[in-house]
């Protein structure tokens, strides 16, 4: 029955993944963009390494976006500002001129010189606006390229050829007939006062002309006939080679735009797409058995590959220019807090790898990332540190820059030609990667994961569970600590995870609190309980600590992670003392199962390091006054009969490195015995 259900189990828990797969595999395929890819990878600068390419039909040389840009900016600085004549001003002018010419004139009297006044002040206005009156806001630029429309005709014209209001004193000034100049301020103040600008700015028809002048910009230079050779084997591309080739690949995609291409592309980019997950699946199955088989962690590690994918895509859809911005490297930092540097790596290289049918410059931008992630992973990032996150993130801001220095040394780019702003997008690439720390919180809570954070908070020997166990089982407390010292500089000496070695062995034997007395090192005097009991129940007692150690770690809300280090740390291994009594109790064999601990066996490094660690402190409690040799031996011989049992099989810890525990174990005994070197006399 047991057999069958656990069938079930497992059938649920491929099904699952069988979905998430499924689920993430056609989001990624939805938010990719397929369009058509050319064939061929190419970079200015670099060597063609095909053979001879010629042309596969015939195509438009595009011009290069700068080329375009300088002639739209050459169209906009050349572009003519049309102005409108309105003709009906002037008759309106000549009227408020004849209503208001007695207020103004009320000299001469005689009516032969007043009208002689009349009619020389029309003349002159008809001469103003014969050139033209400007608005008083209305500006030009020098040298400005103006066109008059009057009527239905249209002339180029000067922004010197018009009067302007503030400037109607001086026309008259210097326009009057010496004869009438006492009349000056009476022809100002009458003219100040119906003068009306005639010349406004057609602002529509100067856009649109604008407008139509920049679509007429051809965006070729030229064709490229079929057979043509593109470019020759090992010859460099250069800036014109490079312009033909994007010129190609542009005319590529538009041609491949087609119903049959498009299913075909879909079908492309499913498989590969289909095969990325594939082998993060794999991986999982194969070297992190643990995490696959945790439905929870291997959904929070898909989640954040499409996350990633979703924000860079996103980005590059918005701008391509801001692809720099997004903190792709996030992706490692995160994975190798709450898992391992190579999942970690082997994650960050798949999302990489799929951002590359997106972003431009595919090449350089999977080695500069590639080379980030890299540095990322290898630095020692401990993110309760704050200053180990600052100097990750600086690493990671360097290789940013010296590759992209690099690339542009590659493609002959001079100083001046070198893109700060993008340099100013790794800067803040590396700000926004700072904000990991609150995002692990948040996944701390959302996932119920364990970061090394939640590590420095649990390993607070002041918390209400270590607390407890100190006040209640005093002994237990002290071998804890002994434990998480021996195992911490153990975990040290073959970069292990020492923090959460240290924080399981404070834990690790928390279950001891049921029965505190029962425990060798809680004992006071020298009577035992288990003087009063049989072999089998004292071993039944002691084997109950793992259990009750769990229910009690699940009671106060402990993390797997820690969990797992009370559950092995003692393998499947025997109550040896118990088990011996037995048998000389009995003169003959008996059940070995009744005292054995039921396991499961350590399975990561970390585990491995704390049940040697604590085999070897509880047991060193029974050498009196050893020297080096026998504290030696002493630990060979505890840790060779765990590998003997097989407790090691199933953990990734290789016997170089258990060769190392035991060095690191044999010189802390030494430390805690205090040997010295005994000098000849």
């Amino acid at each position: 029955m047991r057999t069958y259900w656990q069938q079930i189990i497992y059938r649920k828990n491929f099904l699952y993944k069988i979905g998430l797969f499924l689920i993430a595999s056609s989001f990624i395929l939805y938010i990719l963009p397929k369009n058509a890819t050319f064939q061929f990878e190419y970079q200015k600068g670099l060597v063609w390494q095909h053979d001879n390419f010629y042309a596969p039909f015939d195509f438009p040389i595009l011009k290069t976006e700068e080329r375009l840009t300088a002639e739209r900016e050459a169209i906009r600085k050349n572009a003519e500002t049309y102005l409108r004549a309105n003709t009906k001003i002037l008759p309106v002018v000549a009227t408020n001129f004849e209503r208001l010419f007695d207020t103004y004139f009320s000299e001469p009297s005689e009516g032969q010189q007043r009208e002689v006044l009349r009619t020389y002040g029309l003349d002159l206005i008809a001469k103003l606006y014969s050139n033209g009156v400007l608005p008083l806001n209305l500006n030009f630029d020098e040298p400005a390229n103006l066109r008059l429309i009057e009527g239905n005709t249209e002339r180029g014209v000067g922004v010197n050829d018009f009067i302007r209001i503030q400037e109607l004193y001086d026309y008259l000034q210097n326009h009057l007939d010496p004869l009438y100049k006492s009349y000056l301020d009476a022809f100002y103040g009458l003219f100040f006062e119906i003068v009306e600008p005639n010349i406004l700015l057609d602002t529509q028809f100067t856009n649109n002309a604008l407008q139509a002048a920049l679509s007429a910009v051809v965006p070729t230079r030229g064709m490229v006939s079929k057979g043509s050779l593109i470019i020759a084997k090992n010859t460099l591309i250069d800036n014109e080679k490079f312009v033909v080739l994007t010129s190609l690949e542009s005319e590529y995609k538009l041609r491949g735009d087609t119903q049959k291409n498009r299913i075909q592309r879909y079908v492309g980019f499913g498989v590969l797409v289909g095969l990325s997950l594939l082998f993060l699946f794999r991986f999982l199955y194969i070297y992190r058995p643990r995490i696959y088989h945790n439905n929870k962690e291997v959904t929070f590690i898909v989640f954040n590959l499409v996350l990633v994918l979703l924000l860079t895509i996103s980005t590059v859809n918005y701008n391509a220019g801001l692809v720099y911005a997004v903190p792709i490297c996030i992706l490692p930092l995160i994975l190798k807090a709450f898992f391992d540097p190579r999942l970690g790596l082997l994650t960050h290289v798949i999302t990489i790898l799929l951002l590359g049918f997106v972003v431009p410059n595919a090449f350089e931008f999977v080695f500069i990332q590639f080379n980030a992630g890299i540095i990322t992973l290898q630095g020692n990032t401990k993110l309760h540190q704050r200053a180990s996150l600052f100097v990750s993130v600086g690493q990671i801001v360097l290789v940013y820059l010296l590759s992209y220095l690099a690339f542009s040394s590659i493609h002959e780019l001079a100083l001046s030609e070198i893109d700060f702003a993008l340099i100013g997008l790794f800067v803040l690439n590396g700000l926004i990667t700072l904000f990991v720390q609150p995002l692990i919180y948040l996944y701390e809570k959302i996932f119920v994961l364990t970061s090394d954070v939640s590590l420095l908070e649990l390993s607070d020997t002041n918390s209400p569970l270590l607390k407890k166990l100190s006040d209640q089982a005093p002994g237990t407390f002290h071998h804890a600590l002994q434990v998480a010292n021996l195992a911490e500089a153990a975990a040290n000496k073959i970069d292990a995870n020492s923090l959460l070695v240290r924080v399981g062995a404070l834990y690790h034997d928390i279950g001891k609190l049921k029965n505190p007395s029962y425990f060798s090192e809680n004992q006071k005097g020298t009577t035992s309980p288990h003087d009063a009991l049989a072999p089998e129940q004292s071993a039944a007692i002691i084997i109950d600590h793992v259990k009750e150690g769990v229910v009690l770690a699940k009671k106060h809300k402990l993390p797997d992670r820690i969990i797992d280090f009370i559950k092995t740390h003692h393998g499947t291994s025997t109550v040896y003392y118990f088990l011996k009594q037995a048998e000389e109790k009995s003169h003959q064999s008996v059940d070995v199962s009744a005292f054995s601990y039921p396991g499961p066996r350590p399975f990561s490094k970390e585990t491995a390091i704390l049940m040697m660690s604590d085999a070897v402190e509880a047991a060193s409690k029974s050498l009196k006054a050893p020297d080096f040799d026998q504290i030696s031996n002493f630990v060979n011989r505890i840790i060779d009969r765990q590998t003997d049992e097989g407790q090691f099989d199933v953990c990734d810890i290789t016997l170089n490195e258990i060769s190392l525990v035991k060095t690191v174990l044999i010189d802390k005994l030494i430390n805690i015995y205090q040997l010295r070197v005994e000098y000849p006399k």
